[in-house]
């Protein structure tokens, strides 16, 4: 019988503990161990785990790792078959971790499963991070069954089929716990934002497929650690964006990038620039400094990724997202 273990990564979110954990313990099922791993956080958290949930599994880390580096060092002191990744801000009803699990029992080619995901505060609407699972165009922007840029659309069903697509959001990211350390799991230097993105990319490489499960639906807060397009989110979201197509496109694809791309976020700093945000203008300038110096670790990278390669990703949306919106196709549709 498969081990699932749920793994709560927290910093500082002594909030969101207390709203949204004392759901994911009731829906837990028996067999599943919750385990709250802190990243340095220097709030209450640690007391009110101790005190408020004595049931929870706490694991302490001396410093804020990210998302990324905190997961890993976390997941490296857990043994299960399945880790299942939830955000401190998610709640969860009873009956939707089942889903999941059995998804991956049947199906020993796929690395990673995902619920559907809908806002905590508007419960009729998709959530911004990850809706009904998501895509990515061919010059790497990402966007979902149910969130396309900034339109987030209501759910009614529309996207309640479950299909392989090319990524799900690590708000809850049940994924296979050998997949994930033979692949390295996130990428360190990412700390925060596309991480998850990045690996389903090298899922697919090695041959995965990668799923989401709409039956199996969880809330979610969102933005509760970096807002939506503060500095740290917009420098966070390029640079990264920038790294993991460095290290994962086909060559082909990189090309293409290496041309747009400059163009594309010039014209995104520019308009941030109109809006008076100096802040965020400047971020996507730090971004792309960033990349260029981090040339040589990605070229080592990208070299270990591509000797690697079994399979193509798939699900790549070969237009641009960004045009098809202007034009006025806000909504997912028939799109894919």
């Amino acid at each position: 019988m498969s081990i699932a273990k749920i793994v709560i990564l927290n910093w500082n979110g002594v909030a969101h503990l207390r709203r949204f954990l004392p759901s994911v313990i009731a829906a837990a099922p028996a067999d599943v161990e919750v385990i709250v791993a802190d990243n340095g956080s220097t709030d209450d958290s640690v007391e009110v785990l101790r005190s408020e949930f004595p049931s929870v599994t706490l694991l302490r880390m001396d410093r804020n790792y990210g998302f990324a580096g905190g997961y890993n060092r976390a997941l490296q002191q857990i043994e299960a078959d399945y880790y299942v990744l939830l955000n401190s801000d998610v709640e969860t009803p009873v009956g939707w971790l089942e889903p999941l699990v059995e998804t991956l029992d049947r199906n020993p080619d796929v690395a990673v499963v995902s619920p559907k995901l809908i806002s905590s505060e508007e419960r009729r609407m998709f959530e911004y991070a990850g809706a009904s699972g998501g895509y990515l165009d061919v010059l790497g922007y990402p966007f979902c069954r149910g969130r396309i840029l900034r339109t987030v659309e209501e759910d009614r069903g529309q996207y309640d089929d479950e299909r392989d697509l090319f990524w799900v959001s690590g708000a809850a990211f049940c994924c296979r716990a050998d997949v994930f350390h033979a692949l390295g799991g996130f990428d360190d230097d990412f700390f925060a934002h596309m991480e998850e993105i990045d690996l389903c990319w090298r899922m697919q490489l090695a041959g995965y497929r990668v799923r989401v499960v709409p039956r199996s639906r969880v809330y979610h807060l969102g933005g509760g650690t970096l807002q939506t397009d503060s500095p740290s989110k917009v420098f966070y979201n390029h640079r990264n964006n920038l790294a993991m197509l460095y290290k994962c496109s086909s060559s082909g694809q990189r090309l293409l990038v290496a041309v747009a791309r400059p163009v594309l976020d010039l014209l995104a700093a520019l308009s941030y620039l109109a809006q008076g945000r100096a802040d965020n203008f400047r971020a996507v300038f730090r971004a792309w400094r960033d990349f260029v110096t981090w040339h040589p670790a990605l070229s080592r990278k990208r070299r270990a990724v591509q000797s690697a390669r079994k399979a193509e990703a798939r699900h790549i949306y070969r237009g641009s997202i960004v045009a098809r919106y202007l034009l006025g196709g806000r909504t997912f549709g028939r799109l894919m």
